[in-house]
């Protein structure tokens, strides 16, 4: 028992006498800690209701009934007409048309009879969130009033749709919310399976000495390992976002028509000069936590809290309205990439925006690869043990 005492006092000792050991364990949990939260508050806030928003519906031959009903909620404002255009122009949150004497008709409804019910129609555009808000409460009020006639009336019914969402604004929408987010992580992932290996590892098999002594420059040495493994990462990158393309229609279900032909050459130009310049932003940052690591194990470590952070800003895309009006967002390494894809897949997007950005980016990655020269002129940094 004394030796193993002896053996567990030793490993606490190397654990608490070493700070990035500590800190490295600690982050995790802070990190997800703050991930779920922001999560959490992000959610609430873009996909839950305003308590104070009213909704303006353009109705057809409202019954009296059904706007008592609507009018004691007090999230509604009805206007004469039906106007579907004024959905999509913004201008109307609804447009709802019931039949006329609608109340004489189901008063005078059997649904023994076998005769189809009266209906009513409810257009909404289920890419507006709160046209999406407003059509989930007004159907729920009509629900229960069809409940407590014991079922004398229909809404929306057959096959005719509803939602005035076109399918290029659900492209956008679905591949706004999940592809920034899994775009930032396959690359961090493509970065992580290559720097490591090639800086920490040559450090970890002693290799790097021979690599120092040759008659090189040190910022040559490091412009080399940043733009090799950039491309090396880039390849592993631009296949799995093929990947996600071609599979993502699957992964929906069939529920939406997803078609990435919406966007144009343009378009995909400007992702990859954003994909371009966010690889460099990676590859720089973890090259310098690699250097400083003693081995690759020691590496994967310390980039781990880091890889969080990376899949929270991700994550910042799928609770947004789309990207980010502010100039100065764009001036944020990594976070202005994940607003930019935001911008290209929802159509959202500036030159100015984009030109920023690949500017901002290659300026981090010129300060990072200055960072990483001056490590590799350090024998302290590159030979410790």
């Amino acid at each position: 028992m004394k030796n193993i005492l002896t053996i567990v006092k030793k490993e606490l000792r190397r654990f608490f006498s070493d700070r990035r050991l500590v800190i490295t364990a600690l982050l995790p949990g802070i990190l997800i800690y703050a991930v779920y939260s922001i999560m959490g508050g992000a959610m609430a806030e873009n996909f839950g209701e305003d308590e104070d928003i009213v909704y303006v519906v353009y109705a057809e031959n409202l019954p009296d009934s059904v706007k008592a009903m609507c009018d004691g909620a007090g999230k509604f404002q009805f206007r004469e007409g039906f106007d579907t255009q004024k959905i999509t122009d913004g201008d109307a949150h609804l447009a709802v048309r019931f039949p006329a004497d609608f109340e004489a008709m189901i008063g005078g409804y059997d649904s023994l009879s076998g005769q189809p019910a009266p209906h009513v129609e409810i257009y909404y555009d289920s890419t507006e969130t709160e046209s999406y808000n407003a059509y989930n409460t007004l159907f729920t009020i009509l629900s229960q009033y069809e409940s407590a006639l014991s079922n004398k009336f229909d809404v929306n019914p057959g096959d005719t749709v509803y939602d005035l969402a076109s399918d290029e604004a659900m492209t956008a929408q679905i591949f706004a919310m999940m592809l920034p987010m899994l775009l930032m992580m396959l690359l961090f992932s493509g970065c992580m399976a290559v720097a490591p290996e090639s800086i920490a590892g040559e450090k970890e098999r002693g290799t790097i000495a021979t690599l120092l002594i040759t008659p090189i420059a040190r910022h040559e040495l490091a412009i080399g390992k940043i733009l090799s493994l950039s491309l090396i990462a880039l390849f592993s990158g631009t296949s799995s976002f093929i990947g996600t393309i071609l599979s993502l229609p699957k992964l929906m279900g069939g529920t939406a028509e997803l078609d990435a032909s919406v966007y144009t050459p343009t378009d995909y130009v400007v992702l990859l000069l954003v994909i371009l310049s966010t690889v460099l932003v990676m590859i720089s940052l973890i090259a310098i936590l690699s250097a400083l690591a003693k081995s690759v194990k020691e590496a994967g470590t310390i980039v781990t809290p880091f890889m969080v952070l990376n899949m929270l800003l991700g994550l910042s895309a799928m609770f947004g309205e789309g990207a980010a009006p502010g100039l100065y967002w764009y001036c944020i390494p990594l976070y202005n990439s994940v607003q930019c894809m935001t911008g290209v897949f929802s159509f959202a997007w500036s030159p100015l925006q984009i030109v920023l950005t690949v500017s901002v980016n290659l300026l981090f990655a010129c300060g990072m690869a200055a960072v990483l020269t001056r490590l590799f002129s350090s024998e302290k940094v590159m030979f410790s043990r």
